[in-house]
């Protein structure tokens, strides 16, 4: 079934561009050009992922996607045409799974989008790993990909979820930063070590009850993260 992707930009030539690209690898694109409109699009149809610019009319990217993510955990990527660090980590809070920044390689965009999609993807019948997983007061479903903490769903992010699922299947085993961001993210990925700290800390605020006193996702100070309870 071909993979539904949603683009979100103002300058329609880069919407273009993208959709004719995507479209030869068999996706199927809807466009938006300001953020009302994405939003609207998003509540209205399941899509795969959400490509979408930090710098919209009407709704800024980061206010679309804060706004999706009270709704919805579908993968989103930001694009941005800013170098500043600030904008790429601002987009992250706000929930998003990963950023581009522009002028970009529509290579590294088709890159980017097929390895989101290929590990938001449910797994079917993978052997020697647990689909239901139950660590104290956690359940983690690896198939539906949800998340209960003491019987409440949690609406995690792709990332989020990836993390912890990583960490839930390795009890124990410390990760660094750069272990996390390889395994998580991808080699390819040309962000740095900052982003694993907001999604670890994001992922805390969500599941633990005190997040400066975790219970399930532990720092090993100087090496990196670890899960247990």
């Amino acid at each position: 079934m071909a993979k539904k992707v949603l683009v979100v930009d103002d300058e329609k030539l880069i919407v273009k561009g993208i959709r004719f690209s995507l479209e030869q690898d068999g996706m199927e694109v809807d466009c938006a050009y300001d953020g009302e409109e994405a939003l609207e699009m998003v509540q209205a149809k399941e899509y795969d992922i959400v490509l979408l610019d930090i710098m919209l009319p009407k709704l800024t990217g980061l206010e679309v996607c804060q706004q999706i993510r009270e709704f919805s955990t579908v993968p989103v990527v930001m694009l941005t045409a800013k170098g500043d660090d600030m904008d790429k980590i601002l987009g992250l809070e706000y929930g998003a799974d990963d950023y581009i920044t522009k002028p970009f390689n529509i290579l590294e965009v088709k890159a980017r989008i097929k390895a989101i999609i290929r590990r938001t993807t449910p797994k079917e019948n993978v052997q020697n790993k647990s689909q239901v997983i139950e660590a104290g007061n956690l359940v983690l479903d690896c198939e539906s990909r949800r998340v209960n903490v003491d019987g409440k769903e949690i609406n995690l992010t792709a990332k989020e979820f990836d993390v912890l699922e990583l960490l839930v299947q390795n009890p124990q085993k410390v990760y660094s930063r750069e272990n996390l961001l390889n395994i998580v993210w991808g080699y390819e990925y040309l962000g740095d070590v900052r982003t694993v700290d907001v999604h670890i800390r994001r992922l805390r605020e969500k599941i633990e009850a005190n997040p400066s006193e975790p219970k399930y996702v532990h720092t090993k100070w100087g090496v990196g993260y670890y899960f247990q309870y």
